[in-house]
């Protein structure tokens, strides 16, 4: 075991060569710090890029009606396809990965309360929208729409705070009547908008109250779902697959013909994202472990040269009844010593500034910012990453001092006697 002799000596040892220590030292700092670095800017463009998905839930897929492009069964090609209430029900109770379902028909208005109005679009959806789109009304704010208000056709609408804001001013506008294109509806929710990357946020009534009132009482352009049990991208695409046939076959168009049905599968994109961005971060932490190993050798280098300073010492200590198993942890625990505490300083440094650059990203984004994607976002990284540099730099520290104490070990007591 160690005592205090041995570190009293080791230490002796650094000081009697601080620039060749603390340049080597500077090495090792500077490959954890790189290694924490690029790890953070990893992280960092992961978080910006995937915070874009936000507002959706990661397992949606939408589909968009278009126009046949190929003739099929004898109907002819440039073939407008149409949803309704059948594709609803094909969706919803005919395809079980399907867990929340929502249609979509909008239309633009101007809204007003009292003297105050303004510009905005009205979502018509189901309330499984809410799910959809991670639509969230805080505690004390009302609430979502529900299936009453979409069986009912009732004339209900969740707000955004800006219509809040503007319409209402400090009043509170749960329960009062706003007056769209001459139509009034009742006020039951305020949604967070936050998390959504929209110049103006619309405001959601139900999609049985829109159709009947802005849409002759049928169909509408968008079907939006969630899947369940679905997480491998090959499994997405044969789902995909499957729901193109079945579509294809209630509208009689070729399964092939892309540009008759239009598919955006978010799982798919998500899980592509993370491949490509775990990949990016393997480089990155490669180039970090790169940038160490150049440190770790610098350690070697150093530990070599002080075995050879030391040989006649060392050879003395043999001489005296020293074992090769307390020479060889002298030289371990020494090199260990300079590599953890140079490579702390490294890391400390590099946590610091991650979280100072992550902390100035976030204080205090402006409305603009806040609308538009970003694609860098919390450049931090986790407790595993300082574990696993933790323990990456014990390691080094054995391996740059263990070719050295090996070496130390074979030093002949006689031998070194002679040496000058």
């Amino acid at each position: 075991m160690f005592d205090f002799d041995s570190l009293r000596e080791i230490f002796s040892t650094i000081k009697r060569n601080k620039l060749r220590t603390a340049l080597t030292g500077f090495a090792v700092a500077w490959g954890i710090l790189m290694l924490i670095v690029l790890l953070a800017a990893g992280n960092g463009l992961k978080n910006g890029v995937t915070s874009n998905f936000r507002n959706r839930a990661q397992n949606s897929v939408t589909l968009w009606p278009g126009w046949t492009s190929m003739p099929y069964q004898g109907l002819p090609s440039n073939r407008n396809i149409r949803f309704d209430h059948k594709d609803y029900d094909l969706i919803r109770n005919r395809i079980p990965e399907v867990e929340y379902v929502s249609v979509r028909v909008s239309q633009s208005v101007t809204i007003s309360y009292g003297e105050e109005y303004g510009a905005w679009r009205l979502e018509g959806v189901s309330q499984d929208a809410a799910h959809i789109n991670n639509i969230k009304v805080l505690a004390g704010n009302g609430r979502f729409l529900n299936k009453l208000d979409v069986d009912n056709r009732r004339k209900v609408v969740v707000i955004s705070p800006e219509m809040q804001r503007l319409l209402f001013k400090k009043e509170d506008p749960l329960g009062k009547y706003v007056i769209a294109n001459g139509i009034a509806y009742q006020v039951i929710g305020v949604y967070d908008d936050s998390d959504m990357f929209m110049n103006t946020p619309p405001a959601y009534i139900p999609f049985t109250t829109a159709q009947m009132l802005y849409n002759k009482g049928w169909g509408f352009r968008q079907i939006e779902f969630t899947v369940k049990g679905i997480t491998d991208i090959n499994e997405n695409k044969v789902f995909i697959d499957k729901v193109r046939r079945q579509m294809s076959q209630l509208h009689k168009f070729d399964p092939s013909d892309r540009s008759a049905l239009y598919i955006r599968n978010t799982a798919e994109e998500v899980a592509e994202t993370n491949f490509i961005f775990n990949f990016i971060n393997l480089f990155l932490m490669g180039v970090g472990i790169l940038s160490l190993m150049a440190g770790i050798v610098g350690v070697g280098n150093i530990m070599l040269i002080t075995v050879k300073e030391r040989t006649r010492e060392i050879g003395i200590r043999k001489a005296i009844g020293a074992t090769p198993a307390s020479v060889l942890r002298l030289i371990i625990f020494e090199s260990i010593l300079i590599t953890t505490a140079a490579g702390y300083i490294g890391l400390l440094i590099g946590v610091v500034a991650t979280e100072i650059f992550s902390r100035s990203l976030d204080a205090g984004p402006t409305k603009a910012a806040m609308d538009n994607p970003t694609i860098f976002k919390d450049p931090t990284v986790d407790l595993g990453v300082v574990a696993l540099a933790t323990f990456i730099l014990v390691i080094a520290g054995v391996v740059a001092g263990l070719i050295p104490a090996l070496k130390a070990t074979r030093i002949k007591p006689i031998e070194a006697m002679r040496n000058e």
